[in-house]
Order: structure tokens, then C-alpha cells, then sequence
């Protein structure tokens, strides 16, 4: 089923499938990193990795789609449906870059890509600035609203192009001396894009890090790596941020999983979720949470703190209606009493400040 719909989503190695491949070699072989045998020789001696590839801690769900169903989800996803994009530009928020760091606070800039502030620290997740979520600066899923400015300090879930990006990794590395925090085998591809050795912490499933006074936990997942032909070479994560005073959850790409439970108990509670709720679909539950399973997640790692969702409104990588995933959320939350935010893109939150909520994705009437 996860190889089915592999084959089948956009932003990952689909885009090299058939006939993609002459239309997206611009910009493609740095883009895809590093082989196999250089990430071997990082992750050959954890215990998440057999046979070559990581796998994820519970099974497949099972979950077939029949040749009808694989043939209409590819033409949903090839047909630009209107429903499938905004109906109006999205509003931007530029971020005031002389804010000092909160006790707690995140800016979210689409996708998954956030600054997570905990305890005077700034922890950048996921930055993708590009245009494409792709091996190519030609071909792939387009984004759906401009990027604001970047800012500092990161971490990275896993390899797939919509949350690691040569451009902007090679880009943050020249701005700022912030290390990068990967799970294992992504370092391979930092060191072939040039970020030095000593700037780059590699971490193991519930591994954890140390930036002054502020821990960094590589948390499970359950989803799947790789950027070309090859796939689970690297490990996927969840990173739980914990500080002197507060303690963040950001939740990358991951399909419910019962690891949340155990991440809850083992470095809960968090004042601080952010969940991923976008490009779920029926033929892979494995590897992406809907909505309400996001709830749940946020309620498995925490009894109280904030919901903020994320990897929904930037790239479209689902057939579903593009702001199905937030309102949904928001039903589901209100059904379980979960303190939720929808920043818009650029958009600083502290929990502690904030403002009623701006439904901005709703056209106006």
C-alpha cells in the first residue's frame, strides 16, 4: 500500500516517474543528495535500521485501493481542480525580525515550516523557501503563496522535498552558524550540499541533544524517507523541544501512530503541538494524519497546551479541497476541548497573548 502511494503523491519520488524525469533534471542531482552508501555508514548501527532501509515502528495498516480508486485518485491529482487551491491570495504577515525571543511563541511560514520559540531559544523546523517542493526548479508542486524572510536555528523531520530543500539549506548555512538537528542519515545529505561536518548533530529515535539549556528529542514518526529511487535510507522524526520552563511538540509528517502516547508520557506535556493536518487520503493513512486524528495525536502527547496545524495551505499534495483540513480541525478540536491557533503565514503566536481567532482563509463574502 505505502509503495502504491509512493508511486502515486506529488512532491516526493513520483516526480521522477516516466516522463518527468527530462522535464525535472534542472536543478535535480544536487537536489538529490546523498546515496546510499554514504548514509550506511551513519545508520547501519541503530536498531531502527535492517536490511538497509529504517522502518516504522508498527505495521502497515493493510489499506488496498483498488485499480478504479488508484485511477481516479490520479486524475485528482493531476487535474487542477478549483477547489484544490485558494479561492483568494492568501494574506501574508512579514515578521518583525527584532522581536526577541519569547518564553514561548511560533511564527508558522506554510507548510510545516515554522520558528518554534522555547525559552529564549529559536528552533527553525522544516524551511522550505523554494517555489517547488521538488528535485526540480521546474517541475513539482508550485507553492501556493509567497515565502516571508527566513530566520534562524534548525531542525529537519525527514528528506522528502517539501521539508528538506538544497536551497534553503545551503542558504540558512551562509546566514547563520545555528547547527542542524537531523535524524540519522540526513546528515549524509547536508555534508554532499556543503554544510560542514561539525555543524550537523544526527540523531536515533529518542536520542536527544543538547543547545544550551534547551533539549533536543528526535521522536518517532510513522512515515518513510527518500528522495529518488531508493527509499527508507534515512530516518523520519517528531521533535519534542524542552526548555527550563515549556516544552514543544513539532510533529513534521507522520501518519497517526501510537508512539504519541509514549512520546506524551516520556517528555509531556507540551504547551505546544504542532500537528500535521493536510494531503491525508484514504490509500495512505500510514503515512498522513487527517484532521481529527491530529486532535487526537495533540491529546495523546498533552492534556492541555496549544494546537497549531501545519503542513496544510502551501503545496498542493492531496486531492481533498484546500481548506478542508483546517476546518475539520476545527471541528474536531472543538468536540475535544483543544486550545487551537491558525496563524497566517508569517503570523507570530505566543499562547499566552492570543488574539481571537481570524478564520483568513475563508474568502470574504
Amino acid at each position: 500500500m505505502l509503495r502504491r502511494a509512493f508511486r502515486l503523491m506529488w512532491g516526493t519520488a513520483a516526480l521522477v516517474a516516466g516522463g518527468w524525469v527530462v522535464r525535472a533534471l534542472n536543478g535535480a542531482p544536487a537536489a538529490l543528495g546523498a546515496g546510499p552508501v554514504d548514509i550506511n555508514a551513519v545508520a547501519a548501527d541503530s536498531p531502527n535500521y535492517h536490511d538497509g532501509v529504517f522502518a516504522n515502528l508498527e505495521p502497515p495498516s493493510g489499506t488496498e485501493l483498488s485499480r478504479e480508486e488508484q485511477a481516479g485518485l490520479v486524475r485528482d491529482l493531476i487535474t487542477a481542480g478549483a477547489t484544490q487551491k485558494p479561492p483568494m491570495p492568501i494574506p501574508l504577515v512579514v515578521p518583525d525580525a527584532g522581536l526577541a525571543a519569547a518564553d514561548l511563541a511560533v511564527t508558522w511560514y506554510g507548510h510545516s515550516s515554522a520558528l518554534i520559540e522555547v525559552d529564549g531559544y529559536r528552533v527553525l523546523a522544516d524551511p522550505v523557501w523554494s517555489r517547488r517542493c521538488s528535485p526540480s526548479r521546474t517541475v513539482g508542486p508550485q507553492r501556493l503563496h509567497e515565502v516571508p524572510p527566513a530566520v534562524d536555528a534548525v531542525i529537519i523531520s525527514h528528506d522528502h522535498y517539501d521539508h528538506l530543500d538544497i536551497d534553503t539549506v545551503t542558504q540558512l548555512a551562509g546566514m547563520q552558524r545555528a547547527q542542524f538537528f537531523v535524524p540519522l542519515g540526513i546528515g549524509a545529505h547536508l555534508r554532499r550540499w556543503g554544510i560542514p561536518a561539525e555543524r550537523i548533530v544526527e540523531l536515533d529515535w529518542n536520542q536527544s541533544a543538547q543547545l544550551g539549556e534547551l533539549k533536543l528529542v528526535c521522536t518517532p514518526a510513522r512515515h518513510f524517507s527518500g528522495r529518488f529511487l531508493t527509499r527508507n535510507t534515512t530516518l523520519w522524526a517528531s521533535w519534542a523541544l524542552i526548555g527550563p520552563r515549556h516544552r514543544a511538540f513539532f510533529g513534521g509528517d507522520t501518519g497517526y501512530t501510537k508512539s504519541f502516547a509514549d512520546i506524551g508520557a516520556d517528555y509531556g506535556p507540551f504547551d505546544l503541538t504542532l500537528m500535521p493536518i493536510g494531503a491525508y487520503h484514504a490509500g495512505w493513512p500510514d503515512i498522513h494524519m487527517n484532521p481529527e486524528f491530529a486532535v487526537r495525536a495533540h491529546r495523546d502527547i498533552t492534556d492541555t497546551g496549544l494546537l497549531v496545524p501545519i503542513h496544510w495551505a502551501t503545496f498542493r499534495l492531496a486531492p481533498h479541497p484546500w481548506s478542508e483540513p483546517v476546518e475539520r480541525m476545527l471541528v474536531a478540536a472543538g468536540d475535544e476541548s483543544v486550545d487551537v491557533a491558525v496563524p497566517m503565514p508569517g503570523q507570530r503566536l505566543e499562547p499566552a497573548q492570543l488574539p481571537g481567532l481570524d478564520e483568513w482563509w475563508r474568502p470574504s463574502p
